[in-house]
């Protein structure tokens, strides 16, 4: 399979298929080759698509490797199992797939031995890996047969850390399950089809090494793991020692200092003074000067680096002149053939793609935000957040506004708001910038609450959503949240595609003509109001005559909550109602609520709200003056919607205490169960039989008016709940049973999540479990949830028990399981 483009390792791969991109000086695919020669497979069909005459060019007839060698073009993309259906007149009996763009020496023929020994139509190559998100995981019975498949897992779902390798032994027989064509995948559709027809598939789970060499950092660590011999693969060149390999004609001064393990390539020349450190890599025919110093850097053939020239931790590509002086940064990416002058300086992390030139003296800058801070991913829990003007400057806003553009189709209309800080004023332009110059319109609402927000972008012209706004807890940080057409948070794999666009800046750039525009839309409010207003019984809100005490905590719902109580008839005490930056930051709203129900009881109101700035989350006082819990909120709210709703379907993550579940069986509610991300809980209740959905921080969901968080509509159909019920709230919150919920943290470095998700369920395999986010485990008197962390490398265990004491033991007892298992 020779068709990759390699995306993620551009600049280097922009004029370059990836399997034709050097590993110790050969390409990666001459080690592929290499390998299969080794294993006895010496008939070879190679699927190519992407500059394909490349690839032709330098294997020809596969003579010169001692294999024969044809090719199947793909002209349209057809997927991994439409590329193998396209060269099936080639393959009339068992055959073997593999990547041409992978470092390996897995031993095939160990393999095809299982696959002998089974008699499986199909057998996956499997490899244990410490960090499985980026593939696709593959879980096993105690044979080997294939029991389940999962693409591109969340932590969440990671049930194992055995990966798909894309090493597929196959007969001749599975081509009746690839339909012609149209784009097939062997992992989407081919084996989940042949695991549903009952077909004989295995997965073997192979020693040896695998890598995808998928990103640049990758590219860097496979030829760190080629030095050190971690995998066994040809190095070209005469070893001399100390891990240096030495290229025909290379000259090297004595002057010179060498560090191994090095190579240094065919015709290679280094001059006097020059210092090669360790994991240095120099293809055919590079000149290096006097005094030069080279510390991990792969630098292609026929470079040229000047004296002085400083390249740490870089990457340089084909025919590049690099001047006197220059000097390139860890994370430095030059494509080929380009020119560094004299003394220019290129920081950490710039890419420079192939035929550009950096002027002499210049210094090249760009902010390694996301590496500097260890984050990751791109995305957090809510978004792309950190701290304003460091590591989110409007620079990174520009670019991951034109990678959002970029997915939506050009002259798309995008609504974007913030709250009222000063960073999130100029990261919010900054944004706006990004989508112009991606060709996509904007609708400026300027300060608006989130809820505001995701209304005008379901109920207009926009096609999807931005806003900005500061973190809670944290008033040095912003957050960038971006919302779907239909104006709830975007998926994970739109995530995922923004992360892909932004990384590789593979941009839609508008010319001139086709820049976006930027409006503001009228009456924003007037229309949030007015449909709030319709999707409840207002006039019977009305009647009961509610006071309520209601603190706005400086945030943007100042500007519609007056008016939406105002159309109820409510008589209403305002609390902060104004916004300010200053009050916003200082804001703690469980010290704000304590002081609601001050008021509360001393003016005799019905109910006490806090609604949060941003408006999405509201914390609840009763008529006696008692602060809710979060899980007695949702306690309230659940109780009313069952009141007054038949048999209603809810939507709750899978962390709430049984107690919730229990006032679902009484009442006959349907509960369909959620992750504990805040898109995935939209998600759910955006289902057309949901009536509603809560997290466990005060977020709740009315999707009939809204399937997203919205603090203004929860405390709007809790008057209406109220008022239709005739029932007050202190009554119905004194029977929520006491929750006794416990919460543990283990310190888990990200590769061996894979690992203790995966052997936790091997050892409680005959408990019952439910596995929609993490593992949550079913005991007798309680449960218990095993979740690794999305950003952080920790996992989190929470038990629920009878007694705080019980609670306390379970979640002590599964996190000392945990570190058992990585000790």
């Amino acid at each position: 399979m020779a068709g990759g483009e390699g995306t993620r390792l551009r600049p280097l791969t922009s004029n370059l298929p990836k399997p034709m991109m050097t590993l110790a000086n050969r390409p990666m695919m001459e080690h592929i080759v290499n390998l299969l020669r080794e294993h006895g497979f010496t008939d070879i069909v190679v699927t190519v698509a992407f500059l394909p005459q490349a690839i032709r060019t330098y294997f020809g007839d596969g003579s010169e490797f001692g294999v024969r060698m044809v090719y199947a073009t793909e002209e349209t993309p057809l997927g991994t199992a439409g590329s193998v259906a396209n060269a099936k007149a080639e393959l009339d009996e068992r055959f073997l797939v593999i990547s041409g763009d992978v470092l390996t020496d897995i031993d095939l023929s160990a393999i095809v031995r299982f696959h002998e020994e089974r008699g499986a139509l199909a057998t996956i190559g499997l490899k244990s890996m410490e960090n499985p998100l980026d593939f696709g995981i593959v879980i096993t019975r105690e044979d080997g047969a294939i029991e389940r498949f999962l693409e591109k897992p969340t932590w969440g779902q990671v049930f194992s850390d055995t990966i798909n390798t894309g090493i597929y032994v196959l007969e001749p027989e599975v081509f009746d399950f690839i339909p012609d064509g149209r784009a097939v995948d062997f992992s989407n559709e081919v084996f989940p089809a042949l695991l549903e027809s009952g077909k004989p598939l295995y997965g073997y789970v192979a020693d040896g090494y695998w890598e995808d060499v998928g990103t640049l950092d990758a590219y860097l660590k496979a030829h760190h793991d080629v030095l050190d011999g971690k995998v066994e693969v040809e190095v070209p060149g005469f070893r001399m020692g100390e891990g240096i390999w030495l290229g025909e004609g290379a000259e090297v001064d004595p002057a010179a200092k060498i560090d191994g393990p090095v190579v240094i390539g065919d015709n290679c020349r280094v001059e006097a003074g020059a210092h090669l450190r360790e994991y240095t890599v120099l293809g055919r025919n590079v000149r290096v000067g006097r005094d030069a110093f080279l510390q991990r850097a792969v630098v292609h053939d026929n470079g040229y680096l000047g004296a002085g020239v400083r390249l740490r931790g870089c990457i340089v590509g084909r025919s590049s002149d690099l001047r006197a002086g220059a000097r390139c940064e860890e994370g430095v990416v030059l494509g080929d053939e380009c020119f560094v002058g004299e003394h220019a300086v290129i920081n950490p992390g710039v890419k420079v793609y192939p035929f550009k030139t950096v002027e002499p003296g210049a210094i090249i800058n760009s902010s390694i935000v996301w590496e500097s801070r260890g984050a990751r991913n791109l995305f957090g829990r809510s978004g792309v957040s950190g701290l304003a003007n460091v590591d989110i400057t409007p620079e990174l806003a520009v670019r991951v506004a034109m990678a959002f553009g970029t997915t939506l189709k050009k002259g798309s209309t995008v609504t974007c708001s913030r709250d009222s800080s000063r960073a999130a004023r100029a990261i919010k332009r900054a944004v706006m910038v990004g989508l112009n110059a991606a060709g996509v319109n904007v609708d400026d609402l300027e300060v608006a609450t989130v809820p505001v927000t995701r209304f005008q972008v379901r109920t207009v012209r926009s096609q999807a959503g931005v806003t900005v706004r500061l973190v809670e807890g944290d008033p040095q940080s912003v957050v960038i949240r971006f919302f779907d057409g239909q104006g709830i948070d975007i998926t994970e794999a739109t995530q995922l595609k923004i992360e892909r666009l932004y990384y590789r800046e593979d941009f839609r750039r508008a010319m001139g003509a086709e820049m976006g525009e930027i409006g503001f839309p009228p009456r924003a409010i007037e229309h949030y109001t007015g449909a709030l207003m319709r999707s409840v019984d207002a006039e019977a809100v009305r009647a009961a005559g509610f006071k309520v005490v209601v603190d706005y905590a400086y945030g943007s719902a100042s500007f519609v909550m007056p008016n939406v109580l105002g159309k109820l008839g409510a008589d209403v005490l305002s609390v902060n109602p104004f916004a300010a930056t200053a009050g916003m930051i200082a804001f703690n709203r469980w010290d704000a609520a304590a002081r609601v129900g001050e008021l509360v009881r001393a003016s005799g109101a019905h109910l006490g709200a806090v609604i949060d700035p941003d408006a999405e989350h509201i914390t609840f006082v009763d008529d006696t003056g008692h602060v809710l819990s979060d899980n007695d909120a949702l306690f309230l709210l659940l109780t009313l919607v069952c009141a007054t709703s038949d048999k209603p379907r809810v939507a709750v993550p899978v962390s709430v205490s049984r107690s919730i579940e229990e006032l679902c069986e009484r009442n006959g509610a349907d509960i369909e169960w959620t992750k504990l991300s805040t898109a995935h809980i939209m998600e759910t209740a955006s289902s057309a039989d949901v009536v509603f959905a809560a997290s466990q921080e005060g977020g709740f969901v009315f999707p009939s008016f809204l399937p997203a968080y919205d603090g203004i509509a929860t405390l709007v159909n809790l008057l209406a709940m109220l008022a239709s019920t005739g029932l007050r709230m202190s009554k119905v919150v004194s029977q929520a049973p006491r929750v006794h919920i416990a919460h543990e943290t283990v310190v888990t470095p990200w590769e061996q999540k894979g690992m203790v998700m995966r052997t936790l369920v091997e050892r409680i395999k005959d408990r019952e479990m439910i596995m929609v986010d993490g593992v949550k485990v079913l005991h007798e008197e309680g449960w218990a949830l095993v979740l690794p962390d999305p950003e952080d490398p920790v996992t989190h265990v929470w038990a629920e028990g009878a007694t705080e004491p019980q609670a306390k033991s379970l979640a002590q007892e599964y996190a000392r399981r945990i570190r058992q298992m990585l000790r």
